[in-house]
């Protein structure tokens, strides 16, 4: 890789990791009890509400937010994010409207998830919540239990009923690792740095469509590369080059240009 394509990259890098950067990305609900009126928030919170923006994080943004907010909306009428999935309040306010008792809950709430889809979802981080916690207490022990296995994939193997969190070995699992991104790089102005029992050099790069597209156009892929698992991670290991110790900050040069059509830089 050439010194002036390192350098690009760097001051992209510099000029997206901004708190601007969450105004219109899926990152502004890593703080979005902030917003809200005065009330005692956890990191439990912090976490699910972090873990359900993620999953729900594909597709046009217009579409996917008013849904992460609806939701949040939703549980913070009752309680708290996490309290809301705890005591399965879901059950009771995540229904389709008007709500009749003969309505068939395999109506979509968002694409081709449905209202039962994600009470898979809420039903699993109910038992990971009852079990631990926070979501980095457990996901830490599991951690701890095989550090062989990639924090990516003992998250994905602990949600088997859910079908919007990603699986497959050969899967780029991109939301898991956007979720990865924000959880565990620290001194940040986006992500949170809430887990810091697990290496930010460890990390994979999200694999996106605006990530794929930056990457090939500026030569660190192959025109014919797929997105999985396998690129994640070659271009996860490309990036240590230039950000060593922290190749997921190339996620902000990479998906910042991808989505800023000024390329001023």
């Amino acid at each position: 890789m050439n010194a002036e394509l390192q350098k690009k990259l760097i001051l992209l890098a510099e000029k997206y990791e901004v708190s601007s950067f969450c105004d219109s990305d899926p990152s502004q609900f890593l703080r979005w009890h902030s917003k809200l009126p005065a009330t005692s928030y956890s990191t439990a919170d912090v976490e699910v509400a972090s873990f359900i923006a993620a999953m729900l994080s594909f597709g046009s943004r217009k579409q996917f937010i008013p849904k992460i907010q609806n939701i949040l909306q939703l549980a913070n009428q009752k309680s708290t994010i996490s309290q809301w999935i705890k005591n399965q309040d879901y059950k009771n306010d995540f229904v389709p409207e008007p709500f009749q008792k003969s309505q068939n809950l395999e109506k979509k709430y968002y694409r081709f998830y449905s209202y039962n889809d994600f009470y898979d979802l809420f039903d699993e981080l109910c038992e990971i919540l009852n079990e631990s916690e926070t979501l980095g207490q457990y996901f830490c022990q599991k951690y701890q239990q095989n550090q062989n296995k990639h924090l990516c994939d003992h998250i994905s193997e602990s949600f088997p009923k859910a079908k919007i969190v990603s699986k497959g070995k050969n899967s780029a699992n991109k939301r898991i690792n956007m979720f990865l991104r924000w959880m565990v790089r620290d001194n940040s102005a986006v992500d949170l740095g809430l887990w810091a029992w697990y290496s930010k050099e460890d990390l994979i790069l999200p694999l996106d469509v605006h990530v794929m597209q930056e990457s090939i156009k500026l030569g660190l892929l192959p025109e014919n590369a797929k997105a999985s698992r396998k690129t994640a991670i070659i271009l996860s290991q490309k990036m240590k080059e230039i950000f060593p110790g922290d190749p997921c900050k190339a996620d902000f040069a990479l998906f910042g240009l991808g989505v800023d059509f000024t390329k001023d830089l």
